[in-house]
């Protein structure tokens, strides 16, 4: 299945290829996207933040009460932010496009 990740400038996109069940956290790290996931998907931090596209955001489950409580610690929130950790990509994602926040920073640099 196919991800976008729109880069922090706005203007470079990278397309990947993701296995339906992936991690989104997981796919964005191997193609170099600077979310960091400090807490390796626990959600005890909010360093994996992205914001869905719009049109894609109602795609999504529901973000549960503690990953909304995390979000409340992110930097550059909309209303459309979402933790990558917690997004489990299905077939029903197709095509799904997410924003790497311009506050994003990878303080553990490439893996």
């Amino acid at each position: 299945m196919r991800v976008t990740f729109v880069h922090a400038d706005g203007k470079q996109r990278t397309e990947a290829e993701a296995v339906p069940g992936s991690i989104l956290l997981d796919v964005a790290q191997a193609h170099m996207m600077p979310l960091e996931g400090t807490c390796e998907g626990q959600m005890a931090c909010s360093t994996c933040h992205v914001i869905v596209a719009k049109e894609d955001f109602d795609r999504l489950p529901p973000a549960s009460e503690m990953e909304e409580d995390m979000l409340d610690l992110a930097a550059g929130v909309r209303r459309t932010s979402r933790l990558s950790c917690q997004i489990v990509l299905t077939p029903d994602l197709e095509g799904l496009t997410v924003h790497i926040p311009a506050e994003s920073r990878n303080m553990q640099g490439p893996r």
